[in-house]
Parts: structure tokens; C-alpha cells; sequence
């Protein structure tokens, strides 16, 4: 493995992290465009395969760097990529945590503020098409994701129901 691998790795995720609006399921359309397409460390399958169990996991959702970083570059890229994720973003938040407290008054803070959310709405929002484009492999897996979205929106089920369901369902019908 070359110190170039784990730069590029750095660098990659290094910027990420610093778009990372609402935590790094934001910024999944560009991981996919850049892993998947441009760098090809990943094809459209393995990447969808990697954010499910990155998700399946109990922990953070930027497992998915971790995973892609361990794929591309071992346990040293796994950990490259964990901590170009995390760290300009975690310091870059502290730094926007005191000025907000030092200007909790001021309306900038307050329009920043609002302006964050659909902001980050839109980025998840993109970050599941994103999603659902690689992993609809036919009309069964369209299905199921259209449903799995419906039932979420609709309903109060635990996510955790609806993984089962989908498991269940992939091993019945694919």
C-alpha cells in the first residue's frame, strides 16, 4: 500500500467532511460519484452493499468512510478515512459552537440556523436517490425500496422492522 493510496484517501475525505451538513450521509452522493465513478475503488453493488452494513452497524453513520477506507487501503486506510471525516468537520464545529453561543442573539446566527435544515434535508434527500438508484437492481428492488419508503413515512414502525422485512423478503424473492 502506497502513501499516495492513503493521501488521496486523506484528501478525499478530508473535503467531505468540511460539506458534511447533517453528518456524513449528506455528502453520500459524492462519495458514490467519486469512489464509484471517478476513482473506481467500488462498483455501484459493492458501494450500496457497504453503506447497508456500514448502517446495520451500531455506531456512527460515517462508518461508510471507515469501510471504504479499509476496503481501498486496509486497516491504516480504514482509519485514514475515519479521522479525515471527522476531524476538520469536529473542529470546524467547535470553532461555529463558540461563535453561536458568543452571538446567540444576533440574527445572522438565527437565519443560519433556519437555513440548516432544508439544507440538510435536501442533502439526505439526495443522498437516498443516490442510493436507491444503485441499489434497484429490477422492479422487485424498486418495489421494495418504494415500499420500505412509504412505511417509513407512513408509519411508526422501528427502522429495524423494516430491515428484517427487507432481509426476509431478499430471501424469498431474489
Amino acid at each position: 500500500m502506497s502513501a499516495n493510496i492513503l493521501g488521496q484517501i486523506a484528501t478525499l475525505f478530508g473535503k467531505l467532511s468540511l460539506l458534511a451538513v447533517g453528518g456524513a450521509n449528506s455528502t453520500v452522493p459524492e462519495i458514490a460519484r467519486v469512489v464509484v465513478n471517478q476513482k473506481h475503488w467500488l462498483t455501484p453493488s459493492q458501494f450500496s452493499q457497504f453503506y447497508a452494513i456500514a448502517n446495520a452497524a451500531p455506531g456512527p453513520n460515517v462508518m461508510i468512510v471507515t469501510v471504504i477506507g479499509a476496503h481501498v487501503a486496509g486497516v491504516p486506510g480504514g482509519l485514514v478515512a475515519t479521522a479525515a471525516m471527522v476531524l476538520p468537520a469536529g473542529i470546524t464545529a467547535a470553532i461555529i459552537a463558540l461563535l453561536f453561543d458568543k452571538h446567540r442573539e444576533a440574527r445572522w446566527r438565527r437565519v443560519a440556523q433556519a437555513a440548516l435544515l432544508p439544507i440538510t434535508a435536501g442533502l439526505v434527500l439526495a443522498a437516498a436517490c443516490v442510493l436507491a438508484r444503485q441499489s434497484d437492481t429490477g422492479w422487485l428492488t424498486a418495489a421494495l425500496t418504494i415500499l420500505t419508503a412509504l412505511f417509513t413515512w407512513r408509519t411508526k414502525l422501528h427502522p429495524l422492522w423494516l430491515l428484517g422485512a427487507g432481509a426476509l423478503a431478499g430471501m424469498l424473492l431474489l
